[in-house]
């Protein structure tokens, strides 16, 4: 009996932890913090042919420069999805100190969880492995029309409708970077 009572009372234990867990586990991080050189951030947008008054979604924005270049020189609105608190919190103080509010914003969100309906241009520089986890997403939600522009990985099976490289000087580590569009 005393056997019985020590296995139900770990039992319990172990699942309360994993409870606690669960409620304070974050979702996982789709790819390491790596600055795209503001270069390729114009070279994405144009690619992506973003027009004024179109909405852009950048995935993993880090930092918040695509967002910000979206909405600063090209007059579209702009919603960065990132998970790193630092990050967005960065990029909101970004934003705000260049009073774009009104057409960028930076959402602490995770990327599995983002509604994909809506943009006209998606952006998006994450590891092949979270292209993988994201893509049956971007399938089912993305509307037509929509364009979708990847920095290095591309999205498998998608038909590629232009591919640029583009070559950055400054960037000793990876001075050329390629660049696909995709139209949905």
């Amino acid at each position: 009996m005393k056997k019985l009572l020590l296995v139900v009372s770990l039992w319990a234990a172990a699942s309360a932890l994993t409870l606690v867990g669960a409620q304070d586990a974050k979702p996982p991080n789709l790819a390491p913090y790596f600055p795209t050189p503001p270069a390729v951030v114009k070279a994405m947008i144009e690619l992506g042919e973003l027009k004024p008054g179109e909405l852009l979604y950048d995935l993993g924005s880090g930092d918040g420069r695509i967002v910000i270049m979206a909405a600063q020189a090209f007059g579209a609105r702009a919603v960065g999805f990132e998970i790193d608190q630092k990050l967005v919190y960065q990029s909101r103080e970004r934003i705000e100190k260049r009073k774009l509010g009104a057409l960028a914003s930076i959402e602490e969100r995770d990327l599995m969880a983002a509604d994909f309906s809506k943009p006209d241009l998606i952006t998006v520089y994450l590891l092949p492995s979270s292209n993988d986890k994201i893509q049956p997403l971007l399938e089912d939600q993305v509307k037509p029309g929509a364009r979708v522009v990847s920095h290095d990985f591309t999205f498998r099976g998608w038909e590629i409708a232009k591919e640029i490289v583009v070559e950055d000087p400054t960037d000793e580590e990876i001075p050329t970077h390629k660049l696909f569009l995709y139209r949905r």
